[in-house]
């Protein structure tokens, strides 16, 4: 069997926003999950998402695309690949197109998924810097792109305590970034996030992961860009694991929920937020995952759990071939197939 493997390579612009590529992929990311699959026995074929993508896949042969490319230009950038594949009838791993469009944009999600019973932070979203502040909304709210993952745009100082304070993060987010942006109630307490992995009765969950953040200053407990980049120095991660928390319950069954509302597919991961008073929050979630390996969540999540990098990695690949009724990948180690 052969895997092509689609992605978007960081290259570091030069005159961009230090988080511009936060969403994109390093050669060593690219280098481990090729060798994941080859120790498997699979032939692989690297597939740059760049304007000869379709050229490429077209002329690859391979049997599935292993797709972690996030896509350029636009909130609809995330769709970009897996349209590409299904137009041309190649199986793809992960969430389709129309999933990957509605996940990306924040403001859309959380409309969507209330009419599920699912709670999130009260927010406004807003297309320009000279916007009239809904003021049903209580302070400190929050401010970020819309349409952005990996946290870009969230700066340090994204959390405001007045008006003044808010115009002025807007502005220079508009000026930064030049899309609308979401602006959310921004809720103090536990930070949690949940990997989901599988397709209908299959599907499982890993057990919460709880970002526990070393400082009091509220700028180093906001899990942006800056934070994740030296996450050593700033947070520690844990598992909720006791059998008898209601609180783990109700994190993994919202999981679902969200994963099976949103028709996710193979994997995702879902952040949330836990109020002073017990109340759960959706904040957003990942149907395309980060998985640079002792770095990223839905990796660092797993391996909490017990699950390696290895494994995981080839679960979420039988989780597609299920799906299109092809013969799985043997996990130990074999020759190529």
């Amino acid at each position: 069997m052969k895997v092509g493997i689609a992605y978007n390579l960081k290259k570091s612009p030069a005159g961009s926003a230090c988080d511009m590529e936060a969403e994109y992929d390093s050669y060593e990311t690219i280098a481990a999950i090729k060798n994941v699959f080859e120790s498997a026995g699979l032939y692989t074929a690297l597939l740059e998402a760049d304007s000869d993508f379709t050229e490429k896949v077209k002329k690859s042969g391979v049997d599935i695309v292993f797709n972690i490319a996030e896509g350029t230009n636009g909130r609809g950038r995330e769709a970009q690949v897996p349209a590409i594949l299904s137009f041309l009838g190649i199986p793809c791993t992960g969430s389709d197109e129309t999933t990957l469009a509605v996940s990306l944009d924040k403001a859309m999600t959380k409309r969507y998924l209330s009419t599920f019973g699912v709670t999130t932070p009260n927010y406004q979203y807003v297309e320009k810097p000279d916007f009239v502040l809904d003021k049903t909304l209580r302070f400190p709210l929050i401010v970020k792109p819309d349409s952005e993952g990996s946290s870009k745009g969230i700066a340090d100082f994204a959390v405001a305590d007045g008006e003044k304070q808010l115009f002025e993060i807007v502005r220079r987010d508009f000026e930064v970034y030049g899309e609308p942006m979401l602006i959310e109630e921004y809720i103090t307490g536990r930070e949690f996030t949940v990997g989901v992995i599988g397709n209908g009765g299959g599907i499982s969950v890993f057990e919460p992961m709880e970002i526990c953040y070393l400082s009091k200053e509220r700028e180093n407990r906001i899990y942006n860009f800056r934070v994740k980049k030296d996450y050593k120095k700033y947070v520690t991660y844990k598992c909720l694991s006791d059998a008898g928390s209601a609180l783990r319950g109700n994190l993994k069954d919202t999981a679902v929920k969200i994963y099976s509302a949103l028709k996710c597919r193979d994997f995702s991961r879902i952040d949330f937020r836990v109020s002073d008073g017990g109340t759960v929050y959706f904040i957003e979630i990942n149907p395309l995952p980060g998985l640079a390996p002792g770095y990223s969540d839905y990796p660092m999540l797993a391996s909490l759990c017990g699950v390696d990098y290895r494994t995981l990695l080839l679960s979420v690949l039988n989780s597609s071939l299920s799906r299109y009724g092809m013969e799985p990948v043997a996990v130990e180690r074999g020759e190529a197939q």
